[in-house]
């Protein structure tokens, strides 16, 4: 049976590694004519370092600067879908419309690509990988191995080729 892919997860952090996986992301969407949700997650802070910073900064001055982040963090998601999508004009026909959503959300990395995946009912995840640890040539990086390990669909995880 030949796999129908229609809807490509995209999980980034916005490093460079995501972002060379954003290509192979959209040149599947392309190949098997799929849309892209991108995902960023950002990582809860411990309730108790939370509430000292507020109690620091006050709650009204806490929820603008949560609000400011979001908003610069989809300003650099969009941003970057357009810097890809200049650099891949020759390549890949219609880049921005391959975009269907772009999402933010907070929480623990791994759970939140898993549960995305599934609400939108993902067909495949595709992600960068660092792979941040002494076996760092061996293995993937941390949240890319559990995503693998626990998703119930394809996860295509990219490495920045070696210079």
């Amino acid at each position: 049976m030949v796999p129908k892919i229609k809807k490509i997860l995209y999980a980034t952090d916005l490093s460079e590694s995501a972002r060379y996986a954003f290509g192979h992301a959209a040149d599947l969407a392309q190949k098997y004519d799929a849309m892209i949700t991108m995902l960023y997650v950002i990582e809860d802070i411990s309730h108790t370092a939370e509430i000292h910073v507020r109690e620091i900064m006050g709650t009204e001055k806490w929820k603008q600067l949560k609000a400011d982040k979001m908003n610069y963090l989809k300003e650099k998601m969009t941003s970057r879908i357009e810097d890809f999508c200049r650099e891949m004009n020759s390549h890949i026909d219609s880049c921005r419309l391959l975009v269907e959503d772009i999402r933010i959300t907070h929480g623990n990395p791994t759970e939140e690509i898993l549960n995305i995946s599934k609400e939108i009912q993902a067909d495949m995840i595709v992600m960068g990988t660092h792979g941040y640890n002494i076996l760092k040539d061996a293995l993937i990086g941390g949240t890319a191995r559990k995503v693998v390990r626990n998703s119930e669909i394809p996860v295509l995880t990219i490495r920045l080729p070696r210079k």
